[in-house]
């Protein structure tokens, strides 16, 4: 299967995000690809306020299911949600399982004023009624296949199809 470019899906996504960026506007990825995406993105977009980082592992409802990662990273939220317009990222919206636990998480931190999402990829499947405002490219895959985002030694970001390992 022929994968977009992430490199230029990013530019496309940085684009659309663009015209709703303010100087109060604040972005916060999710870990790990989200956090690639969202350091990329408050460059390019000139983003004032400090970069928001979020590890789901705790909030996830398939915790039991499939425990803790052992490369859990502490979540980072360096201003006040309270009121803020926030613009979550994340690399690959699949379930919205992910989604929904970020969403758990931020109202931990405080009641924001709104929550936009952002995915470099869109792969449908939704499990919960989870839509991205913001989307740099829609894909169909197949269910035993993975999609995952990877940074390079340079920076630069890939998409790569890896088949899903099932549990045993």
């Amino acid at each position: 299967m022929n994968l977009p470019d992430a490199e230029q899906l990013l530019a496309e996504l940085t684009d659309k995000i663009r015209s709703d960026v303010t100087k109060d506007t604040v972005l916060v990825g999710i870990y790990t690809g989200g956090v690639w995406l969202a350091e990329r993105l408050h460059k390019d977009l000139e983003c004032t306020p400090p970069l928001g980082t979020l590890d789901v592992s705790f909030y996830r409802d398939d915790f039991h299911e499939i425990g803790l990662h052992p490369q859990v990273k502490p979540s980072n939220i360096p201003f006040e949600v309270e009121g803020r317009h926030i613009i979550l990222i994340d690399d690959v919206l699949y379930t919205g399982r992910t989604i929904r636990a970020a969403i758990n998480e931020l109202f931990d931190y405080g009641r924001p004023a709104s929550i936009r999402l952002a995915a470099l990829v869109d792969r449908g499947a939704r499990e919960m009624p989870i839509a991205a405002n913001y989307v740099g490219a829609d894909m169909v895959l197949p269910e035993d296949k993975m999609l995952a985002l990877e940074q390079k030694d340079n920076g630069k970001l890939s998409l790569n199809l890896y088949d899903k390992i099932s549990p045993e």
